[in-house]
């Protein structure tokens, strides 16, 4: 196995109010929101366009499940599939199956204090 993670994809919380937070943090630390949240835009060593998302999400959001925390990071990889065989054979625990999407993988797994991550194998090239 080559690379595991390759960068930081996202990092996903709950709000009580999803939409006057991101106002808020429009106003004051002027990111560009949108109903998502915010899209960062940035290069890779080799040049490739590559995003991680912001986004707040409603307090009584189910996406987070199994794990009970206020927060979700997700991780960009290079090879989804590969990466998770090799997780569940060094024992790590694995939430629900593979979803794809037009802009890539996703696969979810639990830390061992119960944090969420999701795993996302991105289709850049979707965004643009």
């Amino acid at each position: 196995m080559k690379k595991r993670v390759t960068g930081l994809g996202g990092f996903f919380f709950k709000s009580k109010d999803p939409d006057s937070i991101k106002k808020w943090y429009n106003t004051h630390l002027g990111l560009n929101t949108d109903q998502y949240g915010c899209t960062f835009w940035w290069k890779d060593k080799e040049g490739k366009d590559c995003s991680t998302q912001w986004s707040p999400m409603n307090e009584d959001t189910k996406y987070y499940e199994p794990s009970k925390k206020q927060f979700m990071m997700n991780f960009r990889v290079e090879n989804l599939v590969e990466l998770l065989e090799v997780l569940k054979k060094e024992g790590v625990t694995i939430v629900g199956e593979i979803e794809e999407y037009e802009y890539g993988k996703f696969g979810w797994i639990l830390d061992p204090e119960g944090n969420k991550l999701e795993l996302w194998e991105p289709v850049d090239k979707a965004f643009l």
